[in-house]
């Protein structure tokens, strides 16, 4: 079963820094453009980044994590990332990965202060 996997989650100080991980297994997502999702209590799910297959930052990024969050992918590995820095109360979410329309179950931010 092709699977989307995240990773690297936790509870964390405003201000702290998580680095997220999706691993892909029995499927290669080398050629696929991906993103990263996320929602918040109570919210719906919200877009926060996209990376095509080639490693190009497609759409930038929402802008309430602009130059606090960074994507990035390590196609070898079939691995993409989601550094993000400056974390604030509001980044708490369950975050998601997705690409060639298969979704990951998510890993949840939460805010330790």
């Amino acid at each position: 079963q092709v699977q989307l996997v995240e990773s690297g989650g936790g509870s964390v100080q405003a201000g702290g820094s998580l680095k997220l991980s999706c691993t892909a297994s029995r499927y290669t997502f080398t050629n696929c453009d991906m993103d990263w999702f996320r929602q918040g209590p109570g919210k719906g799910r919200e877009w926060v980044s996209s990376i095509s297959s080639g490693g190009i930052v497609i759409t930038g990024y929402v802008d309430s994590v602009k130059g606090r969050f960074s994507i990035s992918r390590d196609n070898a590995k079939d691995t993409m990332y989601l550094q993000m820095n400056s974390l604030k109360t509001e980044d708490t979410a369950v975050y998601y990965c997705t690409g060639c329309d298969y979704w990951g179950q998510g890993t949840e931010v939460t805010d330790s202060s």
